[in-house]
């Protein structure tokens, strides 16, 4: 299967796309497949007592990403081990995972930031971080919306469209996470609720 990548996506290499559970055929068909896979993690996300009490930790995390390409991919829900073209060192991904649990523990207890200003540093630094070999912004937004729900702030819209298909507003949302990599998040936060 040829697989095409939109801006931003993090192609995956012949050994990584080995890991494909179902045999597909298209892009088109991937797509679909982990689009109903991401609704059945959502839905479980939803439900889950584990979530609500951790969701912080790599674990659960880990899980979360287990849930919603775990159908699709035998590598979901497992680190990268290869470098990607974003994302920290495969061998730093534990320690920058760590360091993002504290880093927002510290930002709730603290009031350090204003909740719109939290939901997109973690977001921004779980797409940072990259921790998986694939799925990594569906993953973050998932997140993200689970973070804001259990604190009970208003549920990011990510820009009221499918971020998967390239678009003007994939182009915007690439942009927005650039701007947060050279440390501006105005145009994310701005993003998130558009």
């Amino acid at each position: 299967m040829k697989l095409d990548w939109p801006e931003g996506a993090t192609p995956i290499d012949a050994d990584e796309a080995q890991g494909l559970i179902p045999a597909l055929a298209t892009q088109a068909e991937l797509n679909d497949f982990e689009a109903s896979n991401i609704m059945e993690g959502e839905s479980w996300a939803r439900r889950s007592r584990k979530v609500k009490a951790s969701l912080l930790e790599q674990g659960t995390l880990r899980l979360l990403h287990k849930q919603m390409f775990g159908d699709t991919w035998y590598w979901a829900g497992k680190y990268r081990t290869t470098q990607k073209n974003i994302g920290c060192a495969a061998w730093q991904i534990s320690t920058c995972m760590i360091n993002l649990e504290g880093d927002v523990k510290t930002w709730l207890e603290q009031g350090t930031y204003p909740p719109e200003e939290i939901a997109a540093r973690f977001h921004h630094r779980l797409v940072w971080i990259h921790p998986f070999v694939n799925g990594n912004g569906r993953f973050a937004r998932l997140a993200t919306d689970l973070l804001c729900g259990r604190q009970s702030w208003r549920v990011p819209t990510w820009g009221s469209t499918n971020l998967v298909r390239q678009s003007q507003t994939r182009h915007d949302y690439v942009h927005a996470l650039q701007m947060a990599d050279a440390g501006d998040f105005a145009p994310l936060k701005t993003f998130l609720y558009s």
